[in-house]
């Protein structure tokens, strides 16, 4: 492998703001320093952010705090220092995140460097662009623009066959590389001492099952469905624990349901953690992973409880259910709580078959980060030999997309402008018979 390749990892995340997203781009980078070549970090300011404690450089350029509102910072996908910074580092490749503001910026970058850019597409950006986006006109649109930036780039790939699914839904149709997300939690179980020392302060009894979820507490994770099911297995006399390690902006009216249910005193609530030797620490102590989400791409988690040898329980046929065997790695259930109630009630009967399963697991679904970022590294030599020998198509440049960005809106906004007008046409129509009434 040719160790001068520098790769500049752009992401609109990273910490202090921590998601599954930050999380990649954080090992991508500490495995190609540590093994392959350099990496540099690029990714939006945060206030408070502190990155001396990285072996590898992380740039950030100007943005604006919308955390209060979204959760994240926005932005501001010019930088001509990150320019320079790479021409200075002699870059060879861009390898963006997120296909928004990152990209763009990422485009920018490609026409000033002349180097390749690679996108890997994580989550299902539809339905984040329906929760910040009102109206169906301007919803389309947006995914329409997004589509366009991702199929600007050189390469894509996607970190599991759903989310390419998920992609071609929207329009994209150009090729795609399937190159999964690896796991930052080692293979084996931690010893019983720090087992009790993370969870130990927790009412957790010995002879009680304990089921767990690691995430973020949204509704479209599947919580509502755990919930429900739990609240029909306490209605059974059976007695459990549920606990709940994360935190999200729907975590108020999770916690609200949980009581509503009459659960609060099995449901239990660690907030987020990002120690990962603490996570790894409770799912060693859980009996049974639950990640009923239909959202999730990739399911990291579902291999991060894999690598502890705690099977899981995923919704048939979702991303996070890929490679998972029914009945002999995790079991695959349908969407909704009655589902997840039986299984439950099923698994509560026969513990051996969880440890089975578990085990199994560790075997079949745990990947490294080292490996992954291996297969990426090797892959991205190919990338830049194609980029290199003219091998891509030339892409739009950034500021026609821009243009072409500014005279979609601008459709969009005469379609409503006419729609209003034809509105208001034929409201005006009775108004004018009404008026001629009081002419006569």
């Amino acid at each position: 492998m040719d160790r001068k390749n520098t790769i500049c990892l752009l992401n609109d995340s990273f910490p202090p703001v921590i998601d599954g997203v930050a999380n990649a781009v954080e090992n991508y980078a500490r495995e190609i320093e540590e093994k392959h070549g350099h990496a540099i970090v690029a990714t939006p300011d945060v206030p408070g952010a502190d990155d001396s404690g990285y072996d590898f450089p992380v740039v950030r350029y100007p943005s604006i705090d919308t955390r209060p509102l979204v959760g994240y910072v926005a932005g501001i996908p010019f930088s001509a220092e990150l320019s320079a910074r790479l021409y200075k580092e002699n870059a060879t490749l861009l390898h963006s995140h997120c296909p928004v503001s990152s990209t763009i910026l990422a485009r920018e970058l490609r026409e000033t460097l002349d180097i390749p850019l690679v996108l890997t597409y994580h989550t299902k950006f539809d339905i984040d662009i329906e929760n910040a986006i009102r109206g169906r006109l301007l919803q389309e649109e947006a995914v329409r623009i997004l589509v366009r930036n991702i199929s600007a780039c050189d390469e894509v790939w996607i970190v599991s066959r759903g989310a390419g699914e998920n992609l071609r839904s929207l329009g994209y149709e150009g090729e795609l590389t399937l190159m999964p997300n690896g796991v930052d939690v080692p293979r084996g179980r931690v010893g019983a001492e720090e087992i009790e020392r993370v969870t130990g302060e927790y009412d957790l009894p010995e002879d009680l099952p304990v089921y767990l979820f690691v995430g973020r507490l949204m509704w479209y994770k599947g919580i509502r469905i755990i919930l429900e099911a739990l609240a029909k297995l306490q209605a059974t006399g059976a007695d459990f624990r549920m606990v709940f390690v994360g935190s999200g902006g729907d975590e108020t009216e999770i916690r609200a349901l949980t009581e509503k249910l009459g659960l609060s005193g099995k449901v239990l609530f660690t907030g987020a953690i990002h120690d990962r030797s603490e996570i790894r620490a409770w799912y060693c102590r859980a009996d049974l992973f639950l990640f009923p989400s239909t959202f999730d791409t990739n399911g990291l988690v579902v291999r991060e409880a894999a690598a502890c040898s705690l099977p899981s329980v995923l919704i048939r046929r979702s991303c996070a259910a890929e490679g998972v065997t029914d009945g002999k790695d995790g079991w695959l259930i349908e969407d909704n709580a009655d589902a997840l109630f039986a299984k439950l009630t099923e698994l509560s009967q026969d513990r051996d078959a969880i440890r089975r399963a578990g085990e199994q697991a560790a075997e079949d679904l745990y990947l490294s980060w080292a490996d992954a970022v291996s297969n990426a590294y090797e892959r991205y030599e190919t990338v830049i030999d194609n980029y290199r020998s003219g091998r891509y198509p030339k892409h739009m440049r950034i500021q026609d997309g821009i243009l072409a960005a500014n005279g979609a809106l601008m459709d969009v906004f005469a379609q409503i402008e006419e729609m209003r007008r034809s509105m208001n046409e034929q409201l005006k129509k009775p108004l004018d018979r009404f008026s001629g009434w009081f002419d006569l």
